[in-house]
């Protein structure tokens, strides 16, 4: 399984972008799938998820200006990102838990794609 991101860029304070990431390989399943994020010298931390069924959780310094989405035909989640601040400047990553049969499971990682937010 390999997820592949992309869209990240340089862009000025109160603009957007989206990004987006697919899953290709062989698998049963993608149940949640997410976009975490590290900037310089911090811890990587979540930014937002979704389930299969659409449930959506954000962390609470992108509630309102991010918006996760997701295409299960397509094994594909999206971030759109708008209000961008310089703060969200950060490596972000793609994450799925991903299911090899009904019973097995694991997390994999896309490689990252940088957002850097500046005028």
């Amino acid at each position: 399984v390999q997820l592949q991101a992309s869209g990240g860029g340089l862009v000025q304070p109160g603009g957007s972008l989206r990004l987006s990431c697919a899953a290709t390989g062989s698998f049963f399943m993608i149940t949640s799938m997410g976009w975490y994020r590290q900037a310089p010298g911090k811890q990587r931390e979540l930014v937002a998820d979704i389930t299969r069924s659409g449930d959506t959780d954000y962390a609470h310094s992108v509630k309102g200006r991010f918006t996760i989405s997701r295409d299960n035909a397509k094994n594909t989640v999206y971030l759109q990102m708008n209000s961008l601040k310089p703060e969200d400047t950060a490596v972000y990553y793609c994450n799925a838990f991903v299911a090899s049969d009904p019973w097995n499971g694991m997390d994999y990682w896309g490689k990252g794609t940088l957002v850097t937010v500046s005028s």
